[in-house]
């Protein structure tokens, strides 16, 4: 018998991904990433991704709708920003067997969201 649990996870992270499968969300995402932890007004969304005002709202709906992004509000303006314990728990549930099962990646190669990325001169050649 299957976990039932594991498959609500899946269908769940499957919905997040496709939330983020659209070009102008995976955009969003990207933005709402650089601006993190601050966020962004939805005027600056719109200016950054130049999309009209309905679609962009259409687009911040759907990742809101999937937990993606958070919004909050400050006098009469919208601040959007990324979920990043969402986005976290998605990147934990691709890379889960990749170290335990198959060691398709070797777990030193893993990052932890939070961490500093290692690239630049100071990475160390295997």
């Amino acid at each position: 018998m299957k976990n039932h649990k594991s498959t609500e996870q899946v269908t769940r992270y499957a919905d997040m991904f496709a939330a983020m499968g659209a070009e102008p969300r995976l955009r969003i995402m990207q933005l709402l990433l650089t601006a993190h932890p601050q966020g962004l007004v939805v005027g600056d969304i719109q200016d950054e991704v130049e999309i009209p005002g309905s679609t962009l709202s259409h687009h911040l709906e759907k990742l809101k709708n999937e937990e993606l992004v958070r919004v909050r509000r400050e006098g009469t303006f919208l601040w959007y920003t990324a979920n990043t314990e969402a986005l976290q728990e998605i990147m934990n549930f691709l890379y889960a067997e990749c170290c335990t099962r198959n060691r398709a990646i070797a777990p030193g190669e893993l990052v932890a969201i939070g961490q500093a990325p290692r690239c630049g001169p100071e990475r160390k050649s295997k």
